[in-house]
């Protein structure tokens, strides 16, 4: 993150925040499963697989489409040369505004745990995920070694992005449990604004 200019450093922390915003109202749409956290659905799929087996295919089955989210996004950037952003991107808002149009169904929340995937292979370093944006646990251990004293590079940047998935987890969560059809149409016009982002970056 802190190796990043400031204008990729602020598309990263909106994209984070679009994560938080559907990860948000998607916990609140689909009672307490995540979207975008897979470290989450992992313990809800080991509690359901203690308490009640057949539950635990709903955490199982976001987990499979968020690791083929990824490979989607991962395939796409390796084609798209400099245009890896822009290409993953766009697909990310194709797949939110399919889960705008099937609001309610299987096929809604396949789209989104497809798009929050691919999200995170738009930042992109030798052929590898340089920068995980619908997860910041590893932010939070950078502050606390920071704070323990040690030297840590980017442990402020890292806090961004953290906050970034916070306040857009607020407006998620708000939208979620008020207009929640109007939310997803609101996050997919957040794709759309952050790949146009990309072209103007890839255009610098």
């Amino acid at each position: 993150m802190h190796r990043l200019d400031r204008s990729r450093r602020s598309l990263a922390i909106a994209l984070s925040a679009l994560a938080g915003f559907v990860d948000a109202s998607g916990f609140v749409a689909n009672g307490g499963y995540f979207i975008s956290f897979m470290s989450g659905n992992s313990t809800r799929m080991a509690v359901d697989l203690a308490s009640d087996m057949r539950r635990a295919l709903v955490p199982a089955g976001l987990i499979l489409g968020f690791v083929l989210g990824v490979a989607l996004g991962t395939r796409v950037a390796a084609r798209s040369g400099p245009w890896r952003k822009v290409a993953v991107l766009g697909m990310v808002c194709a797949l939110l505004a399919v889960g705008a149009l099937a609001h309610g169904t299987v096929v809604a929340q396949g789209a989104l745990v497809l798009a929050m995937g691919a999200l995170n292979a738009t930042f992109q370093r030798e052929g590898e995920g340089s920068l995980a944006l619908t997860y910041v646990t590893g932010a939070l251990v950078k502050a606390g070694q920071a704070l323990g004293g040690q030297k840590v590079p980017g442990a402020g940047a890292g806090l961004a992005l953290w906050l970034g998935l916070v306040l857009g987890g607020l407006g998620g969560a708000a939208m979620g449990l008020h207009y929640p059809e109007a939310g997803l149409w609101l996050g997919a016009a957040w794709g759309a604004l952050a790949t146009l982002a990309a072209i103007r970056i890839t255009r610098q």
